[in-house]
């Protein structure tokens, strides 16, 4: 019996090491293609428990260092801050790649058919941003109306106690806003307005419900003019596409007040930057207000940075603690989604 027992734990051994084995490869977290938490352009380090605690984050400088360790394991790519974007070239180096999981709402960076040709889910991050953006809309509306910026450099700066007549601000309260673009961070924009007693107009593809009209006090402008001619604050919330790139221009920007100040929390293509400034040399518009630019941030020396009517800010709507979670946790849930054979819930398709 000692000898039939002494036979069979080698035995068991073979089983016990091959059951380890097992259980450590489907205790294996999936590979994800991501740049390097912590780097320009990544994501923060401190919001890598979030995405560790599901996936193995394999940095772009890594993965260009081990391709042929890391190219068939690689099922997800994590785009942030469109720094790490999938081109052919890469998409043909990763095999088994599921789905490209994009930071933020805006997918303009991406090559959605390009991406689909290969059998490669794409999605994005939209509800989550609509408070912190539709925020900053408000947060540029009041600093620029109220010249917040100046009145930090006259603290910092100053050499007469006095002000001088020309850093007086305007009334946000009781003016008109014209919101284009009345989607969700539209009319959240209109809600936080009605708190300011503004009287609201909007341009939208489509216009909203009668019920949701009431609700905020928006007048519906079917055409685009109408909203540029009565507004003292026009904001921009539209999604970049072909219809919407430069969709406010020299045209567009003369039909406004010249006591009006442009607002843009969507992107930096859906202005002409060149007709932007034109017009606020020469007095077209009082004031521009921006989020968004082109490039982002704008380099130094740029006309835009030179003129003391524009606040030109580097692309931070969503910038917050909160909202930056919010998004990463909503990326792993589309990337979980994929690779559990399903659907991702925010699916960008075209």
């Amino acid at each position: 019996m000692f000898h039939s027992l002494c036979r069979a734990v080698p035995l068991l051994l073979r089983r016990g090491l091959k059951q380890t084995v097992v259980t450590r490869m489907s205790m294996e977290k999936p590979l994800i293609l991501a740049t390097a938490l912590g780097t320009p352009g990544g994501m923060y380090q401190c919001f890598a428990p979030v995405i560790e605690k599901h996936f193995t984050i394999i940095s772009s400088e890594e993965f260009s260092q081990n391709r042929e360790r890391f190219a068939d394991k690689i099922r997800a790519i994590f785009v942030w801050g469109g720094v790490l974007v999938p081109d052919r070239d890469l998409l043909q180096l990763l095999p088994n790649l599921e789905v490209v999981v994009n930071g933020g709402v805006g997918v303009d960076h991406l090559d959605i058919p390009l991406i689909n040709s290969f059998g490669v889910k794409v999605s994005n991050t939209p509800n989550v941003v609509d408070n912190a953006t539709a925020d900053m809309g408000m947060a540029l509306m009041l600093a620029s109306a109220r010249k917040l910026f100046y009145g930090q450099n006259y603290s910092l700066c100053h050499e007469e106690e006095d002000m001088p007549e020309s850093s007086m601000g305007t009334d946000v309260s009781g003016a008109t806003l014209g919101i284009i673009g009345m989607g969700r961070i539209g009319y959240k924009i209109a809600k936080r307005a009605q708190g300011f007693e503004m009287k609201i107009l909007y341009h939208n593809r489509n216009r909203r419900k009668e019920e949701e009209e009431r609700a905020v006090g928006a007048r519906y402008c079917a055409e685009m003019v109408e909203l540029l001619r009565e507004s003292d604050f026009v904001m921009v919330v539209v999604n970049l596409s072909p219809q919407t790139h430069k969709l406010i221009g020299a045209r567009e920007l003369a039909m406004m007040k010249p006591t009006a100040t442009l607002i843009n929390v969507s992107r930096g293509l859906v202005v002409d930057q060149d007709a932007l400034v034109d017009s606020l040399q020469r007095g077209v518009i009082r004031a521009a207000a921006l989020d968004v630019t082109y490039p982002e941030p704008l380099p130094r020396g740029h006309p835009l940075l030179a003129l003391p009517n524009v606040i030109a800010l580097p692309h931070m709507g969503t910038h917050t603690l909160e909202t930056t979670q919010l998004m990463i946790e909503r990326m792993v849930t589309n990337a979980l989604a994929a690779l559990n054979g399903g659907q991702p819930p925010d699916e960008v398709k075209v």
